[in-house]
């Protein structure tokens, strides 16, 4: 099998994306430092001292999720989490059981570790839920991972907590582990945020402040995990990043002190988009879309065309994007960002329905 070495997803994102309409964001509108009542002089770059994770911020995230400290690992942002998981959890030749569609650099991350990977479908038509019988048939002796996204990426779906013990018992019995990406439930705003953390020692849970609070120049994401795999996963990030930025530490240690003020105001502009991407729907007979009660993105099918001229269009005549498919290995699907400001995402919208338009026309 030959090793991934890039993230074709990473580099579409970082090169590709931007538009004067983006509807391929998947996280709320990046903030100041002024939204979470902090300055320049709340900067510190001297201090700490603690060897693995600084003591108030490793309480603080531990206290949120209701665990211990000693079973938090701090690290730059999910992605980082995720692959730091993933190292410490596989070695070359193991079977990572994935679901599909998801974040492509989950998959690419296994890959380049030498993991093989294993799909298991969420289907669009079962508005993407997880079938723990699929799961099982996936599981093969090599089975050391099972890879899970809750809130889904791409499509914002809930893994109740029922599914998840589930698929929490079929990786024990088969001596492996889950991973649960929780980034995005995060934007459950209106209850406190759930993880799979507590559902037993064989889950591993990644999340950060990025999706949900606009907090990604921060850089804080976690991995919750028993005591244990921890402890490994510190000792793993020595080879990566040995010492964490200090400003970024005090800075975030401020943040989670102001989260229940900034969740309002994210969570109206979701509901919003919502509201107007269902009335969008329903004039758009050329598109299929499970869209959830809750989430930042969604992954609508398109029924005519190809979307890959879709997006270009979009881009080249209507100055959007949107996330083509093909980077979720649906390439009839593409995900549409409902975490942008109320008008640019309305506006999106309506260039979306002129692109399509355009596309049927030939």
């Amino acid at each position: 099998m030959t090793r991934t070495t890039a993230s074709p997803y990473m580099e579409w994102a970082k090169t590709r994306s931007t538009a004067r309409f983006n509807l391929s964001r998947s996280g709320v509108p990046d903030q100041p430092l002024a939204a979470i009542g902090a300055s320049l002089d709340d900067v510190e770059t001297s201090g700490g001292g603690d060897g693995y994770g600084w003591t108030p911020l490793l309480e603080t995230i531990a206290r949120r999720f209701g665990t211990s400290p000693d079973c938090v690992v701090h690290l730059p942002g999910t992605s980082m989490a995720n692959f730091v998981a993933l190292a410490g959890l596989l070695s070359p030749g193991d079977d990572v059981v994935a679901e599909s569609p998801t974040y492509e650099l989950i998959v690419s991350a296994a890959r380049f570790l030498g993991a093989n990977v294993v799909p298991f479908i969420r289907r669009p038509e079962d508005e993407f839920r997880v079938d723990p019988e699929d799961v099982a048939r996936a599981v093969t002796p090599r089975t050391r991972l099972v890879a899970l996204t809750n809130l889904h990426n791409p499509s914002s779906a809930l893994i109740p907590d029922d599914t998840l013990f589930r698929v929490g018992t079929i990786a024990r019995e088969a001596g492996a582990r889950v991973l649960v990406d929780e980034v995005y439930l995060e934007a459950l705003y209106e209850t406190p945020p759930r993880t799979a953390h507590r559902l037993g020692p064989e889950f591993v849970v990644t999340s950060s402040l990025t999706k949900a609070y606009g907090l990604s120049g921060l850089r804080c994401g976690w991995v919750l995990a028993e005591r244990d795999v921890a402890r490994r996963l510190w000792r793993l990030n020595d080879l990566f990043g040995a010492n964490h930025a200090r400003p970024a530490e005090t800075l975030a240690l401020r943040a989670f002190a102001k989260l229940d003020e900034l969740a309002p105001g994210f969570n109206q502009m979701l509901e919003t988009n919502r509201d107007r991407l269902h009335a969008f729907l329903r004039t758009r007979a050329d598109l299929a879309c499970y869209v959830p009660p809750q989430g930042t993105v969604v992954f609508p099918k398109l029924l005519t065309g190809e979307v890959g001229r879709l997006c270009s269009r979009l881009r080249e005549a209507y100055e959007t994007t949107v996330v083509p498919g093909e980077f979720f290995g649906r390439p009839a699907h593409f995900r549409v960002g409902l975490s942008v400001e109320t008008d640019t995402f309305r506006e999106g919208l309506a260039r979306l329905g002129q692109a399509l338009d355009d596309l049927a026309k030939g």
